[in-house]
């Protein structure tokens, strides 16, 4: 299998991260039959493709098989974003696939991340949708349906351009990101109505750029909670700090059980 390096892959800060493991988390409730889950947004730049590199980030790290599929044909930043590094000179990807100068196996490539596969845009094209509107379409994403645990379908906005709705008949499920206090209530109706008509249901909304100060407030607490409840368990030793080898003595007025 071909591989690809990620050059500017950046861990994500704890807030993120736990968010992420999160979101990742409610994926697998849905479902066995959810594999192939379509992440959009209502504008350009709302952080889709950051939803979906880190989905596939962590679903692999939860031991899944996860591929990214872009199909963001007209504009996909995937490649710049994150410094794709092909190992060959050549790299051939969707568009190729679909307009038959490629197989499948020469799109798929290995990351340094276990267990995940990207299948890249390396050519974007003006006109996608008559690529999109053929059959080899709904048989690439069916084959890595059944290859893959998951398949992350990153595409453009849905509320810009009908390729996403096209895309998604063959998904099952779909993600819709927004930005925070961004997005009318208008524009959030029309794209839920897009998507009702392709009858691929809306699994949820990730909502992006929000304050997470009160997220944060809560990791110092539960930081702080658990040294205290590490130091009252095992006791200090002579210096002040906790031996795991010295159980605490039982406080005054505590008895100590059997």
């Amino acid at each position: 299998m071909k591989k690809v390096d990620l050059m500017r892959f950046a861990p994500l800060g704890y807030a993120c991260a736990e968010a992420i493991n999160t979101l990742c988390t409610n994926l697998t409730f849905t479902g066995s039959n959810v594999k192939r889950i379509m992440v959009t947004s209502c504008h350009a730049s709302e952080g889709k493709s950051m939803i979906s590199m880190n989905i596939l980030r962590t679903m692999a790290g939860l031991g899944k098989r996860v591929a990214l599929l872009d199909m963001d044909l007209r504009r996909s930043r995937l490649r710049a974003d994150y410094g794709m590094a092909f190992s060959d000179s050549k790299p051939q990807g969707i568009t190729h696939y679909l307009s038959g100068q490629a197989a499948l196996e020469d799109i798929i490539y290995s990351t340094p991340i276990a267990n995940a596969c990207i299948l890249p845009v390396t050519k974007t094209v003006s006109n996608s949708l008559s690529l999109l509107n053929s059959e080899k379409t709904e048989e690439l994403i069916r084959n890595l349906g059944e290859a893959f645990d998951y398949v992350i379908i990153d595409v453009s906005p849905v509320g810009a351009l009908i390729d996403a709705a096209q895309i998604a008949r063959y998904c099952d499920g779909t993600l819709l990101v927004v930005n925070y206090n961004e997005v009318r209530k208008k524009e959030l109706i029309d794209a839920r109505n897009q998507l009702d008509q392709t009858g691929c249901p809306i699994l949820g909304t990730v909502i992006n750029e929000a304050r997470f100060d009160s997220y944060l407030n809560r990791k110092y607490y539960y930081k702080s909670y658990y040294y205290s409840h590490y130091d009252n368990y095992y006791g200090k030793d002579e210096k002040g700090s906790a031996d795991p080898g010295k159980p605490a003595a039982p406080r005054k007025g505590a008895s100590a059980g059997k």
